[in-house]
C-alpha cells in the first residue's frame, strides 16, 4: 500500500507532466474556445461518464449552468446521466451502452458540443455516445488517459492526460474542468458585465437572455 506521501508525489508529478506537455495546454485552450463559440452560436454543452468521470461531468456543467468564479446567467450546460428513469429505462429495454447515445440523439441539434469523459478512452457507452455525436453534426470534446482509446480517435480535440492510473487521471480532468471553466466565464462575461473576481449581486432572470437558444 502507497502512503499518503507517495499518492500526493504521484498526482503532483502527473500535473508537472501536464505542465510540460504545451501540445496539451494548447489542446485545454482550444476546447475552451470550442466551448465559447458553441454559446455565442446558441448552442448547448453536453457531457458524459461513468463513475468518477460521471461525477466529473456533472461538476463541469454545474459550473457552466450554475457560476464559478463570480455570477453571471447561467450557461446551457447538461450530464447526460441526470435522467435516471432514461438511464434505467434504457438499460433495461435495449443496453447500458446506448444510454447516452440516445440521450444526446434526443437532445442535441447540429452545432453543439460533447463532453465525453472515461479515462480508458474505451468505455462502450461513451465511445457510442461521440459517435452519435458525430452523426448529428455534434462536435466531440474527449477526456482520456495517456492512450486515448477509440474515444480520443474520435474527438475533435482530444485532452489526454499523461498517466494510466484511473485515480491520477481523475484528478488531472478535474484541474482541467475548472480551468476550462474559468477561461469560458470570464470571456463571456466579465468585460460584458464588469464583475469583479468576488461575488457580486446575482443577476436577475431576464439576463439569460444574452445567450439565446435558437
Amino acid at each position: 500500500m502507497r502512503s499518503m506521501e507517495r499518492i500526493f508525489r504521484d498526482t503532483i508529478a502527473v500535473k508537472e507532466r501536464v505542465l510540460q506537455d504545451r501540445t496539451l495546454l494548447d489542446a485545454a485552450d482550444a476546447v475552451a474556445d470550442a466551448m465559447i463559440a458553441t454559446y455565442r452560436s446558441g448552442g448547448r454543452v453536453y457531457f458524459c461518464g461513468n463513475g468518477g468521470s460521471a461525477a466529473d461531468a456533472q461538476h463541469f456543467a454545474a459550473e457552466l449552468s450554475g457560476h464559478f468564479i463570480f455570477d453571471r446567467p447561467p450557461l446551457a450546460a447538461e450530464a447526460l446521466h441526470g435522467n435516471a428513469s432514461h438511464m434505467t429505462a434504457v438499460a433495461n429495454d435495449y443496453d447500458y451502452e446506448s444510454v447516452f447515445a440516445r440521450a444526446l440523439t434526443g437532445s442535441a441539434r447540429r452545432g453543439d458540443l460533447l463532453v465525453a469523459i472515461s479515462t480508458s478512452g474505451d468505455s462502450a457507452s461513451i465511445v457510442r455516445a461521440a459517435e452519435a455525436a458525430r452523426v448529428h453534426g455534434v462536435s466531440v470534446v474527449a477526456m482520456t488517459g495517456a492512450g486515448g482509446g477509440a474515444l480520443a480517435a474520435l474527438a475533435d480535440i482530444a485532452l489526454r492526460i499523461p498517466s494510466n492510473e484511473t485515480g491520477r487521471i481523475q484528478e488531472s480532468h478535474i484541474v482541467f474542468v475548472h480551468a476550462i471553466s474559468e477561461r469560458v466565464e470570464h470571456v463571456l462575461f466579465a468585460d460584458e458585465y464588469k464583475l469583479p473576481a468576488e461575488r457580486p449581486c446575482a443577476f436577475e432572470s431576464a439576463d439569460v437572455a444574452a445567450l439565446p437558444r435558437p
